[in-house]
């Protein structure tokens, strides 16, 4: 499996605290039968801001330990961008990382709310030659409220990502149904772990197989093959997200 989406640099975000915890989690990563993660530290989401170069050297750090410990993981490198108003004029620029420098970039949109211009710069993004994931739409709060948001950005383009631990629950019980709603629409295209740590914000791909399936993880896995090889990428026709039913009127 590959793993899109991972806080597995050391002491650059809120991701792997230290080395050590790096190598661990590359360890746990392997045992769960991933074989390549694309590490993505958060940028441009209020608190963390790294240049690429300092992501790239951190990379290659990672790497040279991994080998050295002989950890079966491939470690490449990405972000996981903020939506920002300059994010187009930095790409051109060559300030920003790709995932594994393909033309699919993990876009995460704030919390809280989803902009008004990211419809168009998401779009635009296209224009230019990338593919924006959007990573974790499932924990949006806007798109919570109004799940077909998410259905107009993936008809003009866009991809998305679940996280594992959503999907398993971890993340409550309001979350894991949106997620589920968003796959049942086709408007899923990648699952990744989004692992932080050992414990609570882990890979949990085990959990996902165990709770759906090998046969369910099979569509995703293979996109995130095609992806690192910059190919395009498996989709079926995205719909509208069902509206859920009223209490009494079932």
């Amino acid at each position: 499996m590959i793993d899109i989406h991972c806080h597995i640099l050391a002491d650059i975000d809120d991701g792997a605290a230290c080395m050590y915890d790096s190598i661990e989690m590359a360890k746990q990563a392997a045992r769960q039968g991933i074989h390549t993660i694309i590490a993505t530290p958060h940028h441009r989401n209020g608190v963390y801001e790294h240049q690429k170069e300092a992501i790239l050297a951190a990379v290659s750090s990672l790497k040279t330990r991994v080998q050295k410990e002989n950890i079966p993981v491939l470690i490449a490198p990405g972000q996981e961008i903020r939506l920002y108003g300059e994010l187009k004029r930095d790409l051109e620029r060559g300030r920003l990382l790709s995932l594994a420098g393909t033309k699919y970039l993990l876009i995460e949109l704030p919390f809280h709310h989803v902009p008004r211009y990211a419809e168009k710069l998401l779009f635009d993004l296209q224009l230019n030659g990338y593919i924006p994931i959007i990573a974790h739409p499932e924990r949006n709060l806007e798109l919570m409220e109004n799940p077909d948001l998410l259905y107009r950005l993936v008809k003009n383009g866009a991809c998305a990502q679940l996280t594992c631990s959503s999907l398993t629950g971890r993340f409550g019980r309001s979350v894991k149904r949106l997620a589920r709603r968003f796959l049942e629409a086709n408007l899923v295209h990648f699952i990744a772990s989004d692992a932080h740590n050992l414990t609570s914000r882990s890979f949990f791909f085990d959990a996902v197989e165990s709770d759906y399936g090998s046969d369910f993880l099979y569509v995703f896995t293979k996109n995130a093959g095609l992806l690192l090889e910059n190919r395009e990428i498996h989709k079926e026709t995205p719909r509208p997200v069902k509206k859920k039913k009223l209490m009494g009127l079932l």
